[in-house]
């Protein structure tokens, strides 16, 4: 539009225009843009026209522009990604007024932007930041002689808290540095400004957010502490890589920045930018001249230190490793002359191993391996400079930066070993024992990480000077004293912090055990006899934290490896106490969740590094004895059945104790008869895990089983071949006993175990059903473990007696060669078929296997046939008809009769159901021949007695008698008749206690001791489950009969597990859920996955709502039979039974539009109305208002009695429910119905008002309302009077505490208005004071509606006024305080003499009263505002008494006090 007029009449508008737009901005964010773009356009008319000068000063500009500028930040705010592109748009074009008033007054708005900074408002300063950068470089020429000002109004800024202007102001200062704006000190202090934010991380923001005193009053936009970081990096490198002038600044003033703490995080940043002025240097090596040549800059000594010690994380963000590698190699020459070429051939080799972090992050032993070439690379650069005096410069520096890191930081970890091996190359004995003194003060012992650096560090300082080490760490140990003395002490003081001594037991642990690893091997004897025979080690025993559990346990680790060191280096000897370090071991490794630390992971490590230390102490001599060796596997042999997760604690855990057990093997026993025997000790011990019906279980025992026959095999059978050669071969197994001759001439260990030792029967068997396991991995390691035991076999001498033809001999190579073929071909091919692998290795079996051995495979057959696995069972059945079928004809009678009882005995409790079918075809048989029912309940008489006294979810294989209910259930003729016995039985069930109402005690079962309940509860799960086509539709045919019995056993099982046994719920829901699989009701089973096991009344009585509205909608058909069977089950004794049939007939009731059932329905309902239990009083009335809408009318003036009842009940939820019902029922009943029972109504509502409970409240209110529409007819009057009654109560709780109940007044109000018959009341109600929640508003409604009361209703006022006195004593006071002020307001109104001579002396006096008296502010604030109104009023004549009362009365509280 300003381009379509005339300059004259632009500047006439202009005073109208511009208020215009600016109010724009208080719209919302598109109105604001238009209004922005608009004021652009008009900026641009008024003050850049060619035509003349421009028409706004810019003291009229300033309003404009204290406009703009909290505009800018509407970019920043918008978290609406839709909004981000507006916010862009406006902020572009704020900058475009801007720059148009800079063109016409630069100085002016220069000044004006920079006072804007200095008020230091955050919106302002924000935008006038913004707003600099932007016109910065477009009005620099304007802006030159301004510098000096501008570089001061930011320096002012560099403490802003706020993060978004700390952001603008980083982006200004890189503008700046741009036009070569940052020169000397302020230059260097801008650059320190960006470091510190480069810096800057998300605990720096958490920490100001703790700030009590800084502003929180906005934020500017969603600016995070990333964001700012990353603003900062970025300028920063942009001012070192772009802009050559900022050089001087920058070098060598970076170099500060590495060493401060508040720093650490923008190191990396800082030493890129290092790199790149080294790479774009304009002066050479003067750089480092220069560094030198300047004391303030860090020494070498220094830099080293901190650049060393922040190498530590190979993973850190922006290749921090990386830069600090590079910085080093550039500042080589600050240091000693010859590290130079070191560092040049060692630092590129670790960029390289930090170069791919996707690499390192996949090795879990990356951090352990990083921080051992960094000691490494210390140590080699203190060899290569080798300098003492620098050294120890060094080290005193290591010592000053530990102030540097926080102690919970690994970085202080690293340094406790940076400084532990600098020590280590250092000889002045006071200097290395002033050091690790100050080590030990400075570690925080507390903290694991920082633990562990410590006694690394105390341990490569102990290579070089053990002793000194060893005299610190007694001095700890003998302070410690003191400590367990106050441990006893705690008994009697809680301010003892046992933590405190598991740390320093833990530090002095670990500090031990790395001494001896790191000690020299020639004295570590002496030391390790001392510290273990001074019982220096039991001392440490008393830790509970898990951690510093491990650091004992890693202590007594390496102390057996240094001892195994030593043996290794020539020097052995036997380690005393070995058995006493094994107990402290296992002691440690065990769980006491009672000491408060019980953290699942660390408990496994715990557990892991014990085993570990473990098999180490098993592994030094002297060897274990037989106790102790049992006692370690009897305390280790159960982490085979461990969780597998987490997989990265539990896998090290089980291969380390896969080596105990080896090592165990190894060490123990004098001959190859006593390995035997041990042996198969340890694999019987182990079979429980090989046949587990869990997966990674199988797979640990089978792998363990493996390992162990390797070494076995190793150790006591290879080598003895016939033929004269070593190792493993085919002919070394034609070894017999004849070629050792008679035993007891040979040495011990040359005495080979016999082949009968091995027990290959039972071996075979246990094994063999895991060569058809469905795990791969399990078959290939089966199958070797056979291979292993026949090789080892047939290595071994034969049983006494038996001979062998060379034909069977031949035949048994044979078949072992064949049984190797296929473990070669299962290494090899994993697409073979697992079923034709398995047939080979039976066949070879079926060759190998001796007679006695085959019987023993036979006997055993009944485990292998009940595994878990059903493909092992299956091939172990498939093994026992190969083995029966080719060798029967050897087996005894004797031998015949006890496989055939294995087998029977498999029938039984095998967990497959081919296995079973036989017997469970005889029992179906029997039960279809003779009584049905006695079958059947011997059977859930049986079921009964194994869920009382057996754990049936547990047993192995499954439960048989589940597999007798599936064939009941699949059974054409039992079918029916199973499930109707089972409903029988649950119809029959025993009172249970705790639901019933009124029963004699010798009624009640307290423990149903027969378990027939949950048993019967199996047979319909099983029933359900398993039944098939047959069983379904037997459901189908009894659908209603289950669906109810199922319903009313919710009920009592909640009931159950209100009382604490939840299992009976459990197994119902189970069975619950069964029942909605076999039926397809997939809703329904939905519903009880969600609630089923909530246990809260309301919430489980919902439940079977719902499912009762889900079977009316699936199947309406059902809905009749199911509620003659629940409406004959609401006189059942049990009353969580009643409750659950009140519950499902509250729902079906409105599905009922059958006339006679309705009517029985309603019948019932009414009747139970009356139960003794409130649940199911208030199921059957919410069920009676449910009745279908086109049947309601018939029964209204029923319900109303029955709700006119309950509005008495003695049960508020009753009530409550009574309240809601009536609001329900008043939508659609008619005035016959409702106008004999109108006032008995009313009264019973208003005596509801009162309560306590919000919501009846607000019910009871919105119910009077309701009544006023019954109200005008016949009872008109008496009604009325009703109203009139009600109306204080109104008033008063139109102000009421609860919501709810204030719009339950207003809407009571409105209803109730047109019976008051006040004119101007109706428009009232319509006000802002009538329809506002602030206290001052509806104080100013209570002064008028007493002015239409005294006008309108003079008649009414002594009875409002009655009432409205008595609420007084109501026992809110908000509604004391509203009755205060509406019945001073009448009063002050009133000139009634009788209403004022009855009411106005005491309404004063208990206005003076309250206000003296009561304990809340609001009846106080009233009743002074009450006393105003008084004293304010026109009646004179009782004024000066009141007042000379109210003096007197204020008199005498003086005097009182």
């Amino acid at each position: 539009m300003v381009g379509l007029i005339t300059r004259t009449q632009l500047k006439a508008a202009l005073p109208r225009l511009v208020p215009t737009i600016l109010d724009l901005y208080k719209k919302d964010q598109d109105i604001a843009f238009l209004a922005t773009c608009s004021l652009h356009h008009l900026l641009n008319a008024s003050l850049l026209s060619e035509s003349g000068p421009p028409m706004i000063d810019f003291e009229d500009l300033t309003l404009i522009l204290s406009t703009l500028l909290p505009v800018v930040s509407f970019n920043s705010d918008s978290n609406d990604q839709s909004d981000f592109s507006v916010g862009l748009k406006m902020y572009n074009e704020v900058q475009h007024c801007f720059l148009t008033v800079g063109l016409v007054y630069p100085e002016d708005l220069f000044l004006f932007l920079v006072n804007k900074c200095r008020l230091r408002e955050e919106p302002l300063t924000f935008g006038a930041l913004c707003v600099l950068k932007h016109l910065l470089p477009r009005l620099s020429e304007a802006w030159h002689s301004k510098i000096p000002v501008l570089v001061e109004a930011v320096k002012s800024l560099l403490e802003e808290l706020n993060l978004g202007v700390q952001k603008a102001l980083s982006e200004l200062i890189v503008v700046m540095a741009s036009h070569c704006y940052l020169v000397g000190s302020s230059g260097e202090l801008f650059i320190e400004y960006l470091v510190r934010h480069c810096a800057l991380t998300d605990q720096h923001w958490s920490d100001f957010e703790s700030i009590p005193y800084k502003k929180t009053e906005m934020k500017i936009g969603a600016v995070t502490p990333a964001e700012l970081r990353a603003v900062c990096e970025k300028g920063l490198l942009l001012v070192t890589i772009t802009i050559p002038e900022m050089e001087h600044i920058l070098w060598p003033f970076l170099l500060r920045m590495i060493v401060p703490r508040s720093y650490t995080g923008a190191v990396a940043t800082v030493c890129r930018c290092i790199s790149e002025l080294w790479r774009h240097r304009s002066y050479g090596n003067d750089m480092l001249s220069e560094c030198k040549n300047r004391p303030d800059m860090p020494i070498a000594e220094e830099l080293l230190a901190r650049l060393i010690v922040l190498l530590h994380n190979p993973l850190a963000r922006e290749q921090l490793a990386t830069q600090i590698l590079t910085v080093l190699c550039l500042l080589a020459p600050l240091f000693p002359n010859n590290i130079n070429l070191f560092w040049q051939d060692e630092i590129p080799k670790m960029k390289a191993y930090v170069s791919d972090t996707e690499d390192l992050k996949q090795d879990p032993q990356c951090q352990d391996i990083w921080d051992d070439m960094i000691i490494n690379f210390l140590a080699e650069s203190l060899d290569v400079i080798q300098d003492a005096d620098w050294v120890m410069s060094l080290g005193n520096v290591f010592a000053k930066h530990y102030e540097l890191y926080a102690s919970d930081d690994e970085h202080a970890a690293l340094l406790h070993r940076c400084l532990g091996i600098l020590l280590q190359k250092v000889n002045d004995r006071a200097y290395v024992h002033d050091k690790i003194d100050l080590m030990y003060r400075q570690a925080s012992i507390a903290i694991p990480t920082n633990r562990l650096g410590l006694a690394k560090g105390m341990g490569l300082v102990a290579a070089s000077h053990l002793d000194t080490v060893l005299e610190k760490l007694k001095d700890i140990l003998d302070n410690v004293g003191q400590t367990i003395f106050q441990r006893i002490m705690s008994l009697f003081s809680h301010s003892f912090r046992t933590e405190e001594s598991d740390d320093i037991h833990a530090a002095l642990a670990l500090m031990y055990g790395y001494a001896a690893k790191y000690a020299p091997s020639s004295v570590i004897e002496a030391r390790t006899n001392a510290l273990v025979g001074t019982n220096v080690l039991s001392r440490l025993l008393h830790v509970r934290h898990p951690r510093a559990k491990q650091a004992v346990i890693t202590a007594i680790d390496l102390l057996g490896n240094a001892v195994i060191n030593a043996a290794e280096s020539g020097a052995p000897f036997p380690l005393k106490r070995r058995d006493q370090l094994l107990d402290y071991i296992l002691t440690l490794m065990g769980r006491d969740d009672s000491d408060g630390f019980a953290d699942y992971n660390e408990h496994l490590r715990t557990q892991a590094l014990a085993i570990s230390a473990c098999t180490t102490l098993v592994s030094v001599e002297p060897k274990l004895t037989v106790e102790t060796r049992n006692h370690v596997m009897k305390a280790t042999l159960g982490f085979f059945a461990i969780p597998n997760d987490p997989v990265h604690v539990v896998n090290p855990l089980i291969d380390n104790l896969i080596t105990l057990l080896c090592a165990i093997l190894l060490t123990s026993g004098e001959d190859g008869r006593s390995r035997a025997e041990l042996l198969l000790v340890i694999l019987r011990q182990i079979d429980q895990f090989v046949s587990s019906p869990v997966e990674y279980q199988r797979k640990r025992g089978c792998h363990a089983v493996h390992e162990m026959l390797l070494k076995f095999r190793l150790v006591c059978v290879s080598g003895y071949c016939g033929l004269g050669s070593q190792g493993s071969h085919v002919h070394n197994k034609l070894i017999d006993r004849t070629i050792y001759g008679n035993f007891s001439k040979l040495p011990s260990a040359f005495v080979l175990p016999s082949r009968e030792a091995l027990c290959l029967g039972d071996r075979i068997i246990m094994y063999l059903p895991r060569c058809a396991d469905t795990n791969s991995e399990v078959r290939k390691i089966s199958a070797q473990i056979l291979d292993q035991l026949f090789s080892i076999s047939l290595s071994l001498p034969r049983p006494a007696g038996l001979s062998m033809s060379s034909e069977a001999i031949e035949l048994a190579y044979s078949a072992l060669s064949s049984l190797e073929d296929v473990i070669v071909i299962l290494r090899n091919d994993t697409s073979i078929d697992p079923s034709e692998v398995f047939k080979r290795i039976v066949s070879s079996l079926c060759i190998l296997l001796i007679k006695d051995e085959l019987v023993a495979t036979l006997h055993g057959c009944s485990v292998a046939i009940c595994d878990k696995i059903k493909q092992s069972a299956e091939g172990a059945i498939e093994a026992v008809v190969e083995f029966v079928t080719k060798r029967g004809n050897e087996l005894t009678e004797i031998d015949i009769a006890r496989t055939t009882q294995s087998l029977i005995s498999a029938t039984v409790y095998a967990t497959d159901k081919h296995l079973r079918i036989e017997t469970l075809g005889a029992i179906c048989t029997l039960a279809e021949s003779t009584s049905p029912k006695t079958v059947f309940d011997e059977v859930l008489a049986t079921a009964g007695k194994d869920t009382v006294t057996k754990d049936i979810s547990r047993l192995r294989g499954g439960w048989p008698m589940q597999d007798a209910f599936y064939a009941f259930s699949q059974h054409m003729v039992l079918s029916n008749l199973f499930l109707e016995h089972v409903i029988s039985v649950l119809t029959q069930t025993p009172i249970l206690k705790g639901d019933v109402d009124k029963v004699e005690d010798s009624q009640i079962d307290n423990n149903t001791e027969d378990g027939k309940l949950q048993a019967a509860i199996f047979a319909l799960t099983a029933f359900f489950r398993g039944g098939g086509k047959v069983g379904k539709k037997a459901v189908e045919q009894n659908y209603a009969s289950v669906l109810s019995e199922l319903t009313l056993q919710l009920g009592s099982c909640h009931g159950l597990a209100k009382s604490g046994q939840h299992g009976p719920l459990r197994n119902l829901l189970a069975a619950f859920q069964a029942f909605c699989e076999c039926v397809g009701d997939l809703e329904m089973g939905k519903i009880l996955a969600r609630d089923g096991e909530i246990t809260e009344n309301e919430r489980w009585v919902n439940l079977i709502g719902d499912i009762a509205g889900c079977i009316s909608i699936k199947r309406p058909k059902e809905v009749q039979n199911i509620c003659l069977s629940l409406t004959k089950s609401l006189g059942r004794p049990q009353k969580y039974q009643r409750e659950a049939a009140a519950a499902a007939l509250s729902e079906f009731v409105r599905y009922s539009e059958l006339g006679s059932l309705l009517e029985q329905m309603v019948e019932v309902l009414c009747r139970h109305v009356s139960d003794e239990s409130s649940t199911v009083r208030r199921l059957c009335l919410r069920g009676l208002v449910q009745i279908p809408s086109i049947h309601i009318l018939k029964y209204a003036a029923q319900l109303l009695g029955v709700i006119l009842a309950l509005l008495d009940d003695c049960d508020e939820s009753v009530q409550l429910t009574a309240v809601s019902c009536l609001l329900m029922i008043l939508e659609s009943s008619p005035d016959d119905a409702v106008e004999p029972i109108l006032l008995n109504l009313s009264l019973r509502l208003r005596n509801l008002q009162t309560s306590s409970n919000a919501k009846m409240r607000a019910s009871s209110f919105a119910a009077f309302g309701a009544l006023s529409n019954y109200g005008i007819r016949g009872l008109n009057e008496p009604f009325v009077e009703q109203v009139h009654a009600a109306v204080p109560r109104l008033v008063l709780h139109l102000h009421d505490e609860d919501v709810t109940v204030r719009l339950a007044c207003r809407n009571t109000m409105k209803q109730v208005c047109p019976l008051i018959e006040i004119e101007g009341l109706v428009s009232l109600l319509n006000t802002h004071s009538f329809l506002s929640d602030h206290r001052s508003d509806y104080e100013d409604f209570l002064r008028e509606i007493a002015k239409q009361f005294m006008q309108y209703l003079p008649s009414r006022i002594d009875t409002y006024m009655a009432s409205t006195v008595q609420a007084f004593d109501a026992p809110w006071p908000i509604i004391q305080a509203n009755a205060i002020y509406f019945c001073s307001s009448m009063l002050s109104l009133s000139d009634n003499q009788h209403i004022l001579a009855v009411y106005h002396t005491k309404v004063f006096g208990m206005l003076v009263g309250q206000m003296s008296r009561s304990p809340d502010a609001v009846v106080r604030a009233t009743c002074s505002a009450a006393l105003g109104l008084l004293l304010k009023s026109s009646n004179s004549t009782w004024r000066a008494v009141h007042l000379d009362r109210l003096e007197s009365t204020s008199r005498n509280h003086e005097l009182e006090s």
